[in-house]
């Protein structure tokens, strides 16, 4: 059967919940035939959802799994192109080298990579990322901006951007953004970003977007190295977040912002950042290929390049770097 409709009618019930939706309704919004609906209804009701029938008035959805099935994440979208294609699997080594493949394939731009558990989930300089099972939010999404390959950095500041606020929206908690990738609630660690390229010389064909995030963790779900360091949305919150509600309101975000970056630039995306950011402003250790440094984050240009002021008031230029931000 045709997975669209699946998506098409679970978006109806939600839209119309507690109001019943008759089965006629249905078949006659979507072109099918009554038993057709009752079969989606049944696959749905397999996949964990839960629906009243009331005779002679129809279908009301009455519960949903906190599952990120791609018809639960597309009922929710509100985007035009992105999540339009959605590669889900229960467990992948990483979400990465699906969507390279897939980039390289000739995706469209919004195809998501997703699943619920990566064995071999990676942040950046190959450091490992835990991806607990049925807890996170661990994904990869292919865009296609029409940019030159040495702005392809500054998509890593407008994803956080979009992350920050999809969060705001679902979850109602603001985060801090930690340049470059990084996002924090209350000084822990709850969302890394990593952005990988395909390009020519000239033009970039693909960017990469790896987003992990801390979604229903209890602390018990963490390697006991990284207590004090890492957080989720459940143990900020109080309460299970829906992970598929998430990702389609990042999704739509990531689009609206990258489409923005096309358009204007990076500019206005800048003064969001800046309203998210925990690194202005702050002392901070520094950390590149080549030196380790102290300073004071005293701005971001308009490409996205942290400027820090060292103790003798120098100005140093960082463009790709690990940062701490130091603790009183």
């Amino acid at each position: 059967m045709n997975g669209s409709y699946k998506y098409k009618i679970l978006k109806k019930l939600q839209q119309s919940t507690p109001s019943p939706v008759s089965g006629q309704q249905l078949a006659d919004d979507f072109g099918l035939s009554r038993t057709a609906i009752w079969k989606y209804i049944k696959q749905l009701e397999e996949e964990g959802y839960t629906f009243e029938t009331i005779r002679k008035k129809g279908y009301i959805l009455t519960s949903q799994p906190n599952s990120i099935d791609p018809a639960k994440i597309k009922a929710a979208l509100e985007t035009t192109t992105f999540g339009e294609t959605i590669i889900f699997e229960e467990t992948l080594a990483s979400t990465q080298p699906v969507a390279h493949q897939l980039a390289q394939e000739g995706a469209k731009v919004g195809t998501v990579v997703i699943c619920e558990e990566q064995t071999l989930g990676r942040g950046r300089m190959q450091r490992p990322w835990q991806s607990q099972k049925g807890k996170g939010i661990w994904m990869s999404v292919i865009l296609r901006p029409d940019v030159p390959p040495y702005e392809a950095p500054q998509f890593t500041l407008v994803a956080a951007v979009a992350i920050a606020k999809g969060i705001e929206d679902v979850a109602g908690i603001r985060p801090q953004i930690k340049w470059p990738n990084d996002l924090l609630i209350d000084g822990f660690k709850i969302t890394g970003i990593l952005t990988e390229l395909q390009a020519d010389p000239d033009r970039v064909n693909a960017l990469i977007m790896g987003i992990g995030i801390n979604v229903n963790h209890t602390m018990d779900d963490f390697p006991e190295e990284i207590h004090g360091i890492a957080t989720s949305l459940k143990l900020q919150t109080g309460r299970e977040i829906d992970r598929a509600v998430l990702i389609a309101r990042i999704l739509y975000y990531l689009e609206y912002y990258s489409n923005q970056y096309v358009k204007e630039g990076f500019l206005p995306i800048k003064k969001e950042w800046e309203s998210y950011s925990c690194t202005i402003g702050q002392t901070i250790k520094v950390t590149t290929l080549t030196e380790v440094f102290y300073g004071k984050a005293v701005a971001i240009t308009n490409d996205g390049v942290l400027k820090v002021q060292l103790p003798d008031g120098e100005t140093k230029s960082v463009y790709s770097a690990d940062i701490e931000l130091k603790k009183d």
